[in-house]
């Protein structure tokens, strides 16, 4: 519906509302004032049972409430009126079934028509009550007929009345979520509007009860509940969970319950519903049972684990509850009772786990709960001791440390006696009753005593646990033991230990010996030795090995000795340990006891450092460790492996054992034994401190011994301590060039990321350096100079020996002696690192320090460890180390660009490196290939600064070797890197890419071909020869050449490339397809030498032209089948062509012409791509070579190169991708310049039209084509677009009218085609093609023209414009020649549409011209010689008016000029033309629209200009021999003159409206014209609106002329407009002439058609109507004695004009009564009274004749259908005439005809049928109580005698009965209202069932069955007089009787709800 119906919808207020209660429960006048009452009687009785409607007394049931109407409101009133409805529908919903609930909601109808505007509020008020009558009396209020509407469904209930099924609702509810969410949103509307209510809500049980049975069984009944269910649910599930109301929450525990059944839930879900549930219960436990019974229907039908988190909160409200009913029970005599929770209790405890601190809160609440039975006597207390042990002891057992927890809090805080008294029993219950027994001594419990502060306290805790456990009382469990002796045996008090250890608790002494619990009493013997006799106990360690070798294990450290003294304690302890039973018996301790003393640690320790296995130095000789300068693991073998592992282990144990403590002394005499023993030779001694200081960078950890930074750290600070204690001789011999070993570990420790190692080794040099004779000294001086730089930054010491080196060898130091020195001692580090025992971890680490030392020394000096460890990596060599690896990498990395030179030098030096790169060995996979290390090596300065172009070209063949000859795509891929980072040399590349055979002779193109076949016949004999092309190794190098920048004379490469696409071509067909890849390849670099040489793509010096064989590429073109190769052919050609541009220009059309045949129809990027490249360079030096030969040859030659370009283009165009298409002749065509050769592509495209286009597709193929014609000229720019123009015109004016006249033209030189020959060559083309070609290009041009729009800024496109209106009318000016030239021949049409086409042109022009120069371009064409011209003018004037274009008043002064010329040609002024009858006649009619066009848009303003035009259109009206189609286009615009210039007009009225008349009035041809019928209706409706005041002379002839030019429209059905034109006319006559000059005209019209003309009748009757309904209240009651008096005359109608025809009469007569009722609902009750009864009295004129009547009861029925309810007052002088006339026109009463005409019959059946719908219509609008008694006495028997009335014959007598009597008897009953008559009534109905008429018979009971559906339940008291006569009927003689019977009894039962079957 729209906005603008809903609104009206809404403004459409019902006449009467309908009732909610019945016609006896309404009070007989329901005026709003008793409604009103009716409604505050109702709310009276409410306020009685609920206060809470006190609020709207004041606002929906108060007095000011009587005068609002909403429809008339502001939307803030009515929003604020919906919401108090809204309101009081939700309070009133739970006594709506309650009679004053009733009453309320009646007044609301119809004052507030709730069934309009609150539909969703009532509903939802009645619909908890659906299944009640009350509801379907609500559903029957409502309009429910808009399918669209939410409440459609209820549709169905209204018409039968039954109310809404249970199932009907359900289904409803789960199919329409939107009625779902209403049914829960009414729920929340409800609470909200109690919500200022305490308690329960009580009165909303039944909406809450509507809401659980709706929407769980809805639930139940949909097949699937999706998650849109869900959502929509689930809000109000919270809310219902979240209310305080117990009947809601109670709904929502049933949804949760049928949604767990019914659907698998998402865990998140179920876990929030349990949590609310949770809570919901906790916090206000509403409902408990029932809420917990939920809960566990939602977690046992869901899916296990659904639930995320335990719900803790209900299981503290569960506890909580249970513990509180278990006390309470047992405070009840009832031992069941007791026993079931107690049991319950039990059960729950070990069955559900208690977490989350649960259980410490069950615990207090046992605790709290047993200490609040204080009032309990002693027996009680026992009894409930009795019944409490179980479940104490039960929750004690699985939660022990819970209870304890709360006893031990509690027992500080017991005060007073009584609850002393009740914790102590508490106490007793639990199976640990012992801890919290108070000791009398402390007064507290065991368990504090044995926390006490004081010792005495504690020890004696412990005697009496010691007391307690010796005795075997009950109440301690073995955990508190435990823990309370492991406790008090960590005491720190002795004697409190002492008592602990007496406790009999072995295993847990076990515990506290493996622990260390001993160890702290290190100075108290004492207690140590009774620690030590308890340990050595049998019992304790019997059968347990385990446990006794952790109990030696820690006794073991108690036999060390660290005091000296002989009575010492630790002395003492040690003896009381050897001696016991337990270290006695273990081997590594037995015999100690029975030494006369014991050994101190030192002596046991030396004994075991002597005798380890081994023999005194022979251990040195057994592991070749003895004489060597490294000690290095990684060539050791086994032994010698695990000797080192030893010492260093041994080391690590006595350095740390000798750093601090009291046992340091002892160590560090253990180490000055250990080197005395093992390491008495100083150079073993630091080879062995060597190792350790650098071992900690082995990765391969040969020792499998791992030195940390803390022992490196000690070993360095220990060998700085030896070398400062060495003489100075063994000193040189530690840091001689021998002996390096110690001056690489100490240098490799600088680097060490530890600052502590870098900080202890520079503490090491600082000896060192006193050497001087060393050749490290001045490495090592340098370096010390800068000791806090290197303790700070590991990576010091690389910049620092890249600086020293530096400066030795560029001489920057302080003398060359001493740079020699240095360079020597660098030397002798490398030499160190050449050695071949040298660790390859330190050589790996002096490398890395010696990152910034390059050069050719370094790399010289290096190159035997390279070769070395190159030869290592053999396929059957032994794996390599990872040191060794990264070893390598470093020494690859010396290859850089200071040692480059090297490689030119030595031979071997590349050779290494050489080799190096082909080693692709990877021994660890962490570790990148060698080969890949070699390649990064070579970056760009490295190469550069090999210059030596020998190597290079070595290292660049290698390269490309490696390439070919690897699989490696790392490989591929790094070579491919430091091919593009290098710089190279062209000729290098060229040298590589140039075929290795002797230089051959330069053949031709022929020759080659013909060889093909031999060679590769030869080579497929003979194998590779001897020059043949190793075309991998050519094509990966010149994948290379495609990404590589850096190139140095890439000229050089050019000879080398075009020789290898010459032998790519000289192959076989088969190979060449294999070598497609190649060619694009040699082209592509091809084209990147002309880029790189000439970047702007001019001519340079550079290139040597005679290299580039261009015709090569071309037949590279040719003979190759893919793109690709075109593609990069034809890039190549274009950059050629700037370079080289004549050389290319000979060869310029096959590649056009290629790219035509193939690329143009590929799709993709890189092909467009390729032609716009090609375009762009190919085209522009075409142009180029053309301008530098300025002669008029070459520049036509160059124009017809273009031409044939294009016409490969335009001719490849169809196979181009469509949305290539544009793109490509854009690109052309900005090449060419489109104002040069856009007209040429345009012209090539008509004639591709022209000649392609096929019969079946012509229409669809020319609309594609034009448009992408237009889209092509959009491209460029307007002033472009117009140049073209013009020159297709010039173009079309050269080409001949036929293809016989350019016969004798085309006869020319043939030495060269020409452009024009070239865009359309006559002799290739028919006449037909000709002529299509020419009307093709003329109407694109015409749409073409059509698209622009722009704005005048440019002065030269306003220029090339005008140019193009010269040229256009140039062209007109020549096709209206070829139409005169043709009119008698075949052509004749073809021309006059070019000329139409022109002329369409021309319009086009001219609306782009400015106005001012259009306007004068018009006047002049208007004044051309030839007519056609003139009217195309005035057709194009016509155009820019009909624009509504915004005019300034200059132009407007111009225009209105045009008006003289515009008359001139109306008025057939032109002389030389008046020969041409027909087309002068068009040229008027057009002169005459064109002046009411200017009429239209200046005539308000400019009056006088247009009243010559107006005489002048009189004259053409007046004169009786102008044209009728001239005459209906003067008539037009005499019509728009008349409505602009209004009283100037009236001068011309007595000329023109007598003219206008008597022209409709008598010539006959004016009637078959329509245009002119149409147009002088027009004219006559613009005079009258303009000037209604001055047409009353004329106003007769008017109306007699609309009411007959009506009726001729109505026949008229192919002028509709006629119809709607005279309709405006006659609404103009009816509204704008005054009622004193209207009226009696239309009495003096009606008086002269009444007898001649009756159809005028009609139309002149819609006139009086209209003009009623527009008069004022003063005008009708001036002129309302005049209207009485003319329809007193036009009622007579009937009766005096009838002339038998009852149809016409009927129809006049109906136009006469409406036009009555208009005056009739314009006047007040006092004014119609007196009309009504004068009309009364009329009809009973007893001299008229009786057709009066007919008229009469006719208009009573009419008159009572339109005022309803009003009409009742008038209606009781009416019921005898009613009775009378029902009684004469009864057949069986009287045999007196009721008329003397001849169709008495017929009119009498009109008369009854009007008296029956007009009694019916009286009594259905009944609010007065009209039928009273004697009323109904008067009528009850005339009606019901009508069943008997069978006047008319048997068809008229059902149709009577049928749609008049029934329903006016039945209507008739529901307005006696009254027992007695309904009863009467009815049997006198049912007396007719015995009629002996089956006729009356099946009436009669028609009749009872309309009573009882009116009557409805108030009909049973009528039914037993019913049935006996009912029984009678069902034995009827006659079948259809009995028939009507059965279906009588079933409506009954239906209408009565009783079943009636009984009683027959």
């Amino acid at each position: 519906m729209t906005s603008l119906a809903h609104q009206l919808k809404r403004l459409a207020l019902p006449q009467n509302d309908p009732d909610l209660l019945t016609r006896r429960e309404v009070i007989p006048n329901s005026q709003h004032t008793l409604s009103c009452m009716l409604g505050c009687t109702g709310l009276e009785e409410l306020l009685g049972i609920e206060p809470a409607f006190s609020e709207f007394q004041e606002t929906l049931f108060s007095q000011s409430s009587m005068g609002l109407e909403r429809s008339v409101q502001v939307k803030e009133v009515n929003e604020k009126l919906d919401a108090g409805i809204s309101l009081f529908l939700a309070r009133l919903s739970p006594y709506f079934l309650l009679k004053p609930a009733q009453k309320c909601i009646e007044w609301l109808i119809h004052r507030f028509h709730i069934q309009l505007y609150n539909v969703d509020s009532l509903l939802a008020c009645a619909l908890p009550y659906h299944e009640t009558k009350v509801f379907v009396r609500v559903i029957q209020l409502l309009k429910l007929n808009d399918p669209t509407y939410r409440w459609n469904w209820l549709e169905g209930l209204q018409k039968p009345g039954v109310p809404l099924a249970r199932g009907t609702l359900i289904t409803h509810c789960y199919k329409d979520l939107g009625f779902m969410d209403f049914i829960c949103t009414l729920v929340t509307k409800s609470i909200k509007a109690y919500s200022g209510h305490s308690g329960n809500c009580a009165q909303l049980r039944v909406i809450f009860s509507f809401y659980a049975s709706t929407i769980v069984p809805a639930l139940d009944a949909v097949e699937k509940v999706s998650d849109t269910v869900i959502s929509k649910l689930l809000p109000y599930v919270q809310k219902g969970l979240k209310s305080s109301l117990t009947d809601y929450k109670a709904a929502t525990y049933m949804i949760v319950c049928q949604l767990a059944v019914k659907v698998v839930l998402e865990a998140q879900l179920v876990d929030t519903l349990a949590l609310q549930i949770s809570k919901s219960l906790c916090k206000e436990p509403l409902l408990p049972k029932e809420g917990l019974g939920c809960l566990i229907v939602l977690l046992q039908n869901q899916k296990e684990g659904s639930v995320a988190a335990p719900v803790s909160s209900i299981r503290l409200w569960f506890y909580f509850r249970l513990v509180t009913y278990l006390f309470d029970e047992m405070e009840t005599d009832v031992p069941s009772e007791s026993t079931r929770y107690g049991l319950l209790f039990e059960t729950v405890l070990q069955s559900l786990p208690l977490s989350r601190g649960l259980d410490k809160t069950v615990a207090k609440l046992l605790l709290e709960e047993y200490l609040s039975q204080s009032q309990l006597s002693a027996d009680s207390v026992n009894a409930l001791n009795q019944r409490l042990q179980t479940s104490v002891r039960i929750f004690e057992s699985k939660y022990p440390g819970a209870l304890d927890g709360v006893l031990e809090r509690h027992v500080r805080d017991v005060s007073s006696a009584d609850e002393k008294k009740l914790f102590h029993h508490f106490i007793s219950l639990s199976m640990s009753s012992g801890k919290y027994q108070i000791l009398g001594d402390s007064d507290t419990s065991l368990v504090l005593s044995l926390k006490h502060p004081l010792p005495s306290v504690r020890r004696a805790a412990v005697e009496h646990l010691m007391a307690l456990v010796t005795s075997g009382r009950e109440g301690l469990d073995m955990a508190f033991l435990e823990e309370a002796v492991s406790e008090r045996i960590k005491d720190d008090v002795p004697e409190v230990v002492a008592a602990a250890l007496k406790v009999d608790l072995f295993n847990l002494y076990a515990f506290c010996v493996v622990n260390g619990a001993f160890l702290v009493f290190s100075h108290r013997c004492p207690v140590l030795k009774e620690a030590v006799r308890v340990l050595d106990e049998p019992r304790f360690i019997e059968g347990n090995s385990d446990l006794k070798a952790q109990v030696v294990w820690g006794l073991l450290p108690f036999l060390v000795v660290t005091s000296a003294q002989p009575n010492s304690p630790d002395l003492q302890l040690a003896t009381c340990v050897a001696q016991t039973t337990i270290l006695s018996q273990y081997h590594l301790t037995h015999g100690w006891a029975h030494g006369k003393n014991m050994l101190s640690f030192k002596y046991f320790t030396a004994d075991s450092l002597s005798h380890a296995g081994f023999e005194d130095k022979g251990l040195m000789d057994c592991c070749f460790l003895s004489g060597e300068t490294w000690w290095n693991p990684e060539k050791l073998d086994t032994n010698a492996c695990c000797y080192l592992r030893l010492l260093c282990r041994l080391f690590d144990v006595i350095i740390t054992g000798a750093s601090q403590g009291p046992t340091a002394v002892c160590f560090r005499s253990l180490m000055k034994l250990l080197f005395q023993v093992h390491l008495s030779d100083p150079r073993e001694l630091f080879n062995f401190l060597c190792l350790l200081w650098g071992y900690g960078s082995n990765l391969g950890d040969q020792l499998d011994c791992k030195v940390n930074a803390v022992l490196q750290t000690q070993a360095l600070y220990v060998g700085g301590a030896l070398l400062g204690a060495q003489p100075g001789a063994s000193l040189k011999l530690l840091a001689a060039g021998q002996s390096p070993g110690m001056v690489l570990s100490l240098l490799a420790c600088l680097s060490s990321p530890v600052r502590e190692v870098r900080r202890a080794a520079t503490s090491t040099l600082q000896t060192l350096v006193q050497v001087d004779s060393s050749p490290f000294h001045p490495i090592i001086q340098r370096l010390l100079r800068t000791t806090e730089e290197l303790i700070s930054d590991p990576t010091y010491l690389s910049q620092a020996l890249g600086k020293l080196y530096e400066e030795a060898v560029t001489g920057t130091g302080k003398g060359k002696a001493k740079d020699r020195n240095l360079l020597a001692g660098f030397e002798e580090l490398l030499l160190g690192v050449q050695a071949a025992n040298c660790p390859a971890y330190t050589a790996k680490t002096i490398l890395r320090a010696l990152d910034e030392v390059n050069g050719e020394l370094v790399l010289a000096v290096l190159m035997p460890v390279i070769e070395r460890l190159l030869e290592q990596r053999g396929p059957e060599k032994p794996t390599i180390l990872k040191d060794e690896d990264l070893l390598m990498q470093l020494l690859l990395g010396k290859y850089n660009e200071q040692a480059a030179p090297l490689l030119v030098k030595n031979q071997a030096c590349l050779e290494l490196f050489i080799r190096a790169l082909g080693t692709v060995s990877k021994p660890h996979p962490d570790t990148p290939c060698l080969q890949i290390i070699a390649l990064e090596q070579i970056t760009k300065a490295f190469y550069s600064a090999l210059d030596d172009e020998k190597t290079q070209q070595r290292l660049l063949g290698v390269m490309f070797d490696l390439l070919v000859e690897s699989r490696s795509p790392s490989c591929a891929q790094t070579i491919s890197s430091v091919f593009k980072r290098i710089a190279v040399d062209a000729e290098l590349v060229a040298n590589e890419i140039a075929l290795a055979e002797k230089p051959k002779v330069t053949v031709s193109v022929q020759q080659t071909r013909r060889s093909k076949q031999r060679k590769a016949h030869d080579a497929a004999q003979d194998g590779p020869a001897e020059g043949t092309v190793s075309w991998q190794r050519a094509t990966l190098i010149l994948e290379l050449l495609q990404h590589k920048k850096k190139l140095k004379r890439p000229q050089m490469l050019v000879p080398a490339l075009f020789s290898l696409l010459s032998r790519s071509l000289e192959t076989s067909s088969v190979e060449q397809s294999n070598l497609e890849y190649t060619k694009q390849l040699i082209l592509s670099c091809l084209l990147n030498v002309c880029q790189k040489v000439s970047p702007d793509g001019g001519p340079v010096n550079v290139l040597d032209e005679d290299k580039f064989n261009v015709e090569l590429v071309v037949q590279c073109v040719r003979v190759s089948d893919l793109p690709q190769t075109h593609h990069q052919a034809l890039l190549l050609l274009g950059s050629l062509a700037g370079i080289f541009p004549e050389k290319v220009l000979h060869n310029i059309m096959p590649i056009f012409t290629f790219m035509g045949a193939n690329i143009m129809r590929l799709d993709d990027s890189y092909s467009f791509q390729v032609i716009n490249k090609t375009v762009q360079t190919v085209i522009p030096a075409l142009i180029k070579a053309s301008e530098r030969d300025d002669s008029d040859e070459s520049a036509t030659h160059m124009e017809a190169v273009v031409t044939r370009i294009i016409l490969v283009f335009t001719d490849a165009l169809p196979h181009v991708p469509e949305h290539r298409r544009l793109p490509i002749l854009s690109q052309l065509m900005a090449t060419l310049g489109p104002a040069r050769f856009l007209w040429v592509l345009l012209l090539l495209l008509f004639k591709q039209h022209a000649n392609q286009t096929t019969a079946t597709d012509k229409d669809a193929a020319l609309e594609r084509d034009v448009e992408f014609w237009i889209s092509v000229c959009c491209e460029f720019q307007v002033e472009d677009q117009l140049v073209s123009l013009i020159k297709i015109l010039g173009y079309l004016m050269e080409l001949p009218q036929d293809k016989q006249d350019g016969e004798t033209q085309t006869s020319r030189k043939e030495k060269e085609e020409k452009v024009e020959e070239l865009i359309f060559n006559i002799e290739a083309h028919s006449s037909k093609a000709l002529r299509h070609f020419k009307f093709l290009s003329v109407s694109f041009m015409a749409q073409l023209l059509h698209t622009f729009i722009f704005k005048w800024c440019d002065r030269f496109v306003l220029i090339v414009l005008f140019s193009l209106l010269e040229e256009i009318l140039r062209y007109i000016h020549n096709v209206a020649r070829c139409v005169e030239e043709n009119a008698d021949k075949p052509t004749a049409k073809f021309w006059r549409a070019l000329l139409s086409k022109a002329y369409d042109v021309l319009d086009k022009v001219n609306a782009l011209l400015p106005t001012d120069t259009f306007i004068t371009v018009m006047r002049g064409l208007m004044g051309n010689q030839l007519a056609s011209v003139r009217r195309k003018a005035m057709e194009l004037l016509i155009n820019k008016l009909q624009q509504k274009t915004k005019w300034d008043e200059d132009q407007v002064t111009v225009l209105l000029d045009l008006t003289g010329d515009l008359l001139a040609i109306a008025a057939r002024a032109h002389g030389r033309v008046e020969e041409e009858e027909g087309e002068q006649a068009i040229n008027r009619q057009t002169a005459l629209f064109c002046l009411k066009l200017l009429c239209r848009s200046f005539g308000s303003g400019h009056q006088e200009v247009f009243v010559p035009v107006l005489k002048q259109a009189v004259e053409m009206v007046v004169s009786p021999e102008e044209e009728k189609n001239v005459m209906g286009s003067a008539l037009l615009c005499i019509a728009e003159v008349a409505s602009a210039l209004k009283a100037l007009v009236i001068p011309q009225l007595p000329r023109l409206m007598p003219a206008v008349l008597q022209t409709l009035t008598e010539r006959k041809e004016v009637i078959t014209s329509e245009l002119y019928m149409l147009s002088a209706v027009t004219a006559l409706q613009r005079v009258t609106e303009t000037l209604p005041h001055f047409i009353s002379p004329y106003l007769q002839d008017t109306l007699l002329q609309v009411a007959r030019l009506t009726r001729v429209a109505v026949k008229a059905t192919t002028t509709p407009q006629l119809a709607v034109r005279l309709a405006s006319l006659r609404t103009s006559l009816a509204t704008k002439v005054p009622p004193r000059v209207l009226l009696p005209t239309i009495t003096k019209c009606y008086s002269k058609v009444v007898d001649s003309s009756q159809s005028r009748l009609g139309p002149l009757m819609d006139v009086l109507k209209e003009h009623i309904g527009h008069m004022e209240k003063d005008q009708l009651t001036s002129h309302q004695s005049e209207l009485t008096s003319f329809f007193l005359i036009a009622l007579d109608f009937r009766a005096k004009h009838c002339q038998g025809d009852l149809e016409k009469t009927k129809e006049i007569e109906g136009y006469v009564i409406d036009c009555l009722l208009a005056m009739v609902m314009k006047l007040s009750e006092v004014t119609f009274r007196p009309l009504f009864f004068k009309l009364f009295d009329w009809c009973k004129t007893e001299s008229e004749a009786k057709d009066r009547l007919l008229t009469f009861y006719r208009l009573s029925d009419r008159i009572a259908d339109r005022l309803k309810g009003l009409f009742v007052l008038f209606a009781g002088h009416l019921v005898k005439p009613f009775s009378d006339l029902l009684h004469q026109t009864n057949v069986t009463k009287t045999d007196a005809a009721l008329f003397t005409t001849e169709d008495n019959v017929e009119k009498s059946c009109l008369l009854l049928e009007y008296i029956l719908d007009c009694l019916h219509k009286i009594c259905l609008y009944d609010t007065q109580h009209f039928v009273s008694k004697e009323r109904a006495d008067a009528l009850l028997n005339p009606l019901v005698d009508q069943l008997e009335n069978t006047l008319g014959g048997e068809e008229l007598y059902q149709t009577r009965v049928t749609q008049h009597l029934v329903p006016c008897v039945g209507q008739f009953c529901v307005a006696v209202a009254d027992d007695t008559q309904w009863k009467t009534l009815n049997y006198q109905v049912l007396l007719k069932t015995r009629h002996t008429s089956a006729k009356v018979r099946f009436s009669a009971l028609l009749v009872l069955l309309e009573l009882a559906a009116k009557l409805r339940e108030n009909y049973m008291v009528l039914l037993p007089e019913t049935i006996p006569f009912l029984a009678e009927l069902m034995e009827d003689e006659c079948e259809e009787v009995e028939h009507q019977v059965q279906k009588v009894i079933h409506e009954m039962e239906t209408i009565l709800g009783e079943p009636l079957q009984s009683y027959f």
